[in-house]
């Protein structure tokens, strides 16, 4: 238990984020250093609050009050370990999680609840810069051999506790570098790339394998992948994005979110001096207000866009918890990210009618403003209007794995969803082949990702050798 009138003594602070004239000029992360004394203080207000909904909150099953006494009480150390004991990578999640563990603070159903996201990162970051994050190579070896294919963040932490326990893992991923999602998807101003290549190097010097530019079903075939390998893990994520066929959807300028993100993100890696999709001096409209929608935002406006707007089919939430989603559930609230104070104007009850253009391209698109009616949006007569727009980037999410080449290869059965089905212990309908991850749950959070990874491991593991004392924080269920 941290301190038992933390709560009463100190308010909720965050770390200041840089200003905005100033880092719309870089590609730097947004905020700066926090304090360690008012962190303490932050850690300081867990309750002792009896049963610790923020458990519930979280898939990883984080031992939040535990690390939170630790650093209010300066034992740096020992917080690390405590949160390596159910997260292989707090420096991801506490940069870039939206903290269901904050919705589920017990201080949040009548204060502002506990900065849980901030002492997580806080607390990996120490560690790096201390030393504290070590190689723990396996003791002893199996002899056996998985094959991971896909490096995000399910893989990643699905290979970290294969390899530590002894088994001989190879991670295949078709991109250029290792990452997935983390190195191509995510800004630089959400997390640097520095973040990643320091707990990569971690995995290297445990042992583990990386292949990168390999596509399992082309490069490699099934059938050399399940002759090679003892077991194979599914993570390749859900990569299809979500499309709008409406009228003028074939002109140039309308792109997938990802063919606009990855290439942006290539220039930070220095592959490129210039995105070929850029938004420099245009009117930008982004389609879809979520995580995606914001990291297009903030994109476009250190690209130098001439106007920014992101519109969002449903209404505009409220500004407080709505007895829709009471506590401890994930509340449906207004939500403004880094991306949305820099610029930029938001709209929502809208939806795209048709996309309009000149030679070719695009130059706007008709907007309808819309009601619920019988459980459907209606469009409201007479609110059509034109937005001007010489680039529009689609962020509607994702709706699934990439069903040719490697699952068609494999024959693994899908769900009604379209994702990769899987059963109890992980495993696909293909002996010896399990999925984790959005492949298998669909489009989800960070930290489903890394839980699902750490669970079907210890399927991995137990059907290989028959036992397993890897944890398995969740269970394979559908989104």
């Amino acid at each position: 238990m941290a301190d038992p009138t933390g709560f009463l003594k100190h308010d909720r602070a965050l770390p200041t984020r840089r200003p905005v004239d100033v880092r719309i000029r870089d590609w730097k992360e947004v905020y700066e250093d926090f304090p360690k004394e008012a962190l303490r203080d932050q850690a300081g207000r867990c309750m002792d609050c009896g049963i610790p909904f923020c458990h519930n909150g979280c898939p990883l099953g984080n031992l939040i009050p535990e690390w939170n006494d630790l650093v209010r009480t300066d034992d740096w150390s020992a917080a690390i370990e405590r949160l390596h004991a159910t997260n292989n990578f707090p420096e991801f999640t506490g940069r870039l999680c939206p903290a269901p563990c904050e919705a589920a603070c017990v201080l949040g159903i009548n204060a502002d609840p506990v900065t849980i996201k901030q002492v997580e990162v806080e607390i990996g970051d120490r560690a790096f810069a201390e030393g504290w994050v070590r190689p723990q190579p396996p003791v002893t070896r199996t002899g056996r051999s998985v094959a991971v294919v896909g490096s995000g963040p399910a893989g990643l932490a699905a290979a970290q506790q294969l390899t530590r326990a002894g088994h001989d893992v190879t991670v295949l991923e078709r991109a250029d570098r290792i990452g997935g999602l983390l190195r191509y998807g995510i800004p630089e101003f959400k997390m640097e790339k520095r973040v990643l290549e320091r707990r990569l190097d971690q995995l290297v010097a445990e042992g583990t394998t990386f292949r990168t530019g390999v596509d399992v079903g082309v490069d490699v075939t099934v059938e050399q992948l399940r002759e090679q390998y003892d077991a194979v893990l599914l993570t390749g994520g859900a990569t299809l994005g979500r499309d709008l066929p409406v009228e003028g959807r074939d002109l140039a300028g309308i792109h997938l979110a990802m063919e606009y993100l990855v290439p942006a993100n290539r220039v930070q890696e220095g592959d490129l001096q210039r995105a070929p999709i850029h938004a420099e001096g245009k009117d930008v409209v982004i389609i879809g207000g979520g995580d995606t929608g914001a990291d297009c935002l903030g994109t476009a406006l250190r690209q130098g866009a001439r106007s920014t707007t992101q519109l969002e089919i449903m209404p505009r939430p409220p500004e407080e918890r709505p007895d829709s989603t009471p506590w401890p559930t994930w509340p449906l609230v207004y939500r403004t990210s880094s991306a949305h104070e820099e610029g930029g104007e938001r709209l929502f009850s809208v939806n795209t009618q048709r996309f309009l253009g000149e030679d070719g391209a695009v130059t706007g698109l008709e907007l309808v403003e819309v009601e619920m009616l019988d459980g459907r949006f209606q469009p409201v007569e007479g609110s059509e209007r034109v937005l001007p727009a010489q680039l529009v980037l689609l962020a509607m999410g994702f709706t699934g794995p990439q069903r040719t080449g490697l699952l068609e290869a494999l024959g693994v059965e899908l769900d009604g969803r379209g994702n990769v089905a899987r059963g109890a212990d992980w495993a696909t309908n293909v002996p010896d082949v399990f999925v984790a991850g959005d492949m298998g749950r669909g489009q989800s959070l960070i930290v489903w990702a890394i839980a699902e990874g750490r669970a079907a491991a210890a399927a991995v593991d137990r059907h290989l050798v028959g036992e397993t004392s890897l944890p398995s924080p969740v269970a394979p269920t559908s989104r």
